[in-house]
C-alpha cells in the first residue's frame, strides 16, 4: 500500500508540470524569416527550463519560463532553405517539422484580401489545378473577434496545394508566385488575417483611436452590419495581436471598401499603419491597394475620396506603396475578379523598392504638384515616364475659387499636363477622375494609371 501510495505521489507530480506550450503559429509547415534573429515565444511551467535546438545548427538555445509562465526566446536563421526540424524540449519535448527559412508577409484588410479562388476569380480552375507550390505556405486565420487583446488563435500552417490554394486568398498567392519566380524560389509564407465587410477602425489597437477623438467620432459613426464587428479593435484583439512578434518582412494591405464615406480615412490609415509597425518593433513595407472604382450608393465622390484618402497616405508616411487597379476592375464589381494581375503589381513593388531585385517602372502616375500660370494649369507627376492618354475622353477638370469645376482641356508636355478652360480665366484648383465609378485614362509607359487626386482638399 505503501509502494502504491508513491507511484500516485510521483504521478501527481509529474503531471503538475506544465508541459511547454507553443502558439499555433509554431507548428509544422511553417515559414521563418531569413536571415533575422527570429523570436519564439511560449508558455511552460514557472522556472521551467526550455531549449530549443534547430536542425540547422549546433547551437542549443536556452532559456526558463517566468513566474507568469511564459518564455521567449531569439534565433537566428540561416539563409532561406529546408525543410528542417525544430525540437522545444522542457518537461516534454516538440519536434516541428517540414521547417522553411524564406520571406514572410502579412496579408491583411477585407473581402477583396480575403477573396479565395473558390470565389470565382480569373481564370481560377487552371489557376488551382496549376497550384502545386510546395516552397509556398499559408496560416489563414479564422474569422474571431474579441473584447480584449488575445494570445493565441486557432489555426495551422499549410502547404500549397490545389486544395489549399483554393480557399485562401488568391491575392496573396499571386503575389508569392511572383516573389519567388524573381527570388530564385524562396520559400514564402503567408500570415493571412482578413474579414470581409470590416471596417479599418477593427484591426488596430482600442486605446488608439480612444485618445483620439477624430478617430473616436469616426469610429462612432459606423453603422452595424451583418457582415462583422464595428467595435474598434475587435479584429485586432483576435486575428492580428495573437501573430505580433512573430518575425515578417513586410505587411500587404487591401480595405477600404467599408469605410466609403470617411472623411477621415487617410488618419485612420495612417494610425493604423503607425501602430502596426511599433507593435513589430520594425519599419516594415506596408504595401495596400487603392479600392476599385465602384458605384458607391447616391453619394458620387464617397468612393473616391477614400482613394484620394489613400494616395495621400502613400505620398506621407515613408517606405509605403500603393497598387492601382481602376484599369483592370469593372465599375460593377465590388469584388474583381482579376486577382493575379493585382498579386503580381504588389509584388513589383515589393521587388524593386524592399529587395532590389527589379528595374524599371513598378509605380503609377502620381499628382506631385500644380502651378498656375494665367488661364492655365501645369500639373506635374511623379512616375511619369512615358506618360500617356489612352483616350480623347477628358476626366481633368478646372476651377476658380468658386470650386466649380468644369472638363479642362489636355496637352501633354512630357511628364507635365497643360489645362485650361474657356470657363475660367483665373484658376485655383484642379483634380482628376473624380467620381466614384470614373476610371483613370492616363498613364505611364509600363501602363500602369494614375490615380484620382483633387487639390480642393
Amino acid at each position: 500500500m505503501k509502494f502504491l501510495k508513491i507511484i500516485v505521489l510521483l504521478l501527481v507530480v509529474k503531471v503538475s508540470y506544465a508541459n511547454v506550450v507553443l502558439p499555433s503559429v509554431f507548428s509544422d509547415h511553417m515559414v521563418l524569416q531569413q536571415q533575422d534573429n527570429v523570436r519564439f515565444w511560449g508558455w511552460a511551467n514557472p522556472d521551467e527550463e526550455v531549449v530549443i535546438s534547430p536542425s540547422w545548427t549546433d547551437e542549443n538555445y536556452k532559456t526558463k519560463a517566468t513566474n507568469q509562465a511564459f518564455w521567449e526566446l531569439t534565433i537566428k536563421t540561416p539563409k532561406f532553405g529546408g525543410p528542417f526540424t525544430i525540437t522545444i524540449k522542457g518537461y516534454n519535448e516538440i519536434v516541428l517539422k517540414d521547417i522553411l527559412i524564406g520571406e514572410v508577409w502579412l496579408c491583411s484588410g477585407q473581402s477583396n484580401m480575403e477573396m479565395s479562388a473558390s470565389w470565382g476569380i480569373e481564370n481560377g480552375e487552371q489557376e488551382i489545378a496549376e497550384a502545386n507550390h510546395p516552397n509556398i505556405r499559408f496560416f489563414t486565420v479564422p474569422k474571431a473577434s474579441a473584447e480584449k487583446p488575445q494570445n493565441n488563435l486557432i489555426a495551422n500552417w499549410q502547404v500549397c496545394t490545389p486544395e489549399s490554394m483554393e480557399h485562401t486568398s488568391a491575392l496573396a498567392y499571386f503575389f508569392a508566385k511572383r516573389i519567388q519566380e524573381n527570388l530564385n524560389n524562396v520559400p514564402v509564407g503567408l500570415l493571412v488575417s482578413a474579414w470581409g465587410g470590416t471596417p479599418a477602425e477593427i484591426w488596430m489597437p482600442e486605446e488608439i483611436i480612444k485618445r483620439d477623438s477624430i478617430l473616436n467620432k469616426a469610429a462612432n459613426k459606423l453603422a452595424p452590419t451583418t457582415y462583422g464587428p464595428i467595435e474598434p479593435a475587435r479584429a485586432f484583439n483576435a486575428m492580428i495581436n495573437p501573430l505580433i512578434g512573430y518575425n515578417i518582412s513586410g505587411i500587404l494591405w487591401y480595405q477600404g471598401e467599408s469605410n466609403v464615406g470617411s472623411k477621415v480615412y487617410d488618419k485612420t490609415l495612417e494610425v493604423l499603419i503607425q501602430s502596426w509597425r511599433h507593435l513589430w518593433q520594425k519599419n516594415v513595407p506596408f504595401y495596400f491597394v487603392q479600392i476599385a472604382p465602384y458605384k458607391y450608393g447616391k453619394n458620387h465622390f464617397s468612393g473616391v475620396e477614400v482613394r484620394d484618402a489613400q494616395r495621400k497616405v502613400d505620398d506621407k508616411i515613408e517606405n509605403t506603396g500603393m497598387v492601382i487597379i481602376s484599369d483592370i476592375s469593372p465599375i460593377d464589381d465590388i469584388h474583381p475578379k482579376d486577382k493575379k494581375s493585382v498579386g503580381i503589381r504588389l509584388a513589383n513593388l515589393a521587388l524593386k523598392k524592399h529587395y532590389n531585385t527589379l528595374d524599371g517602372l513598378v509605380e503609377s502616375p502620381s499628382f506631385s504638384s500644380v502651378t498656375f500660370k494665367k488661364n492655365k494649369a501645369i500639373v506635374s507627376f511623379k512616375n511619369a515616364e512615358g506618360l500617356y492618354l489612352k483616350d480623347k475622353k477628358t476626366l481633368f477638370e478646372i476651377a476658380e475659387a468658386d470650386t466649380l469645376f468644369y472638363p479642362a482641356t489636355c496637352k501633354l508636355s512630357g511628364t507635365d499636363i497643360i489645362l485650361s478652360s474657356n470657363k475660367i480665366t483665373t484658376p485655383k484648383y484642379i483634380r482628376f477622375a473624380w467620381g466614384n465609378t470614373l476610371q483613370s485614362n492616363l498613364f505611364n509607359k509600363a501602363d500602369l494609371p494614375a490615380s484620382s487626386f483633387t487639390t480642393e482638399k
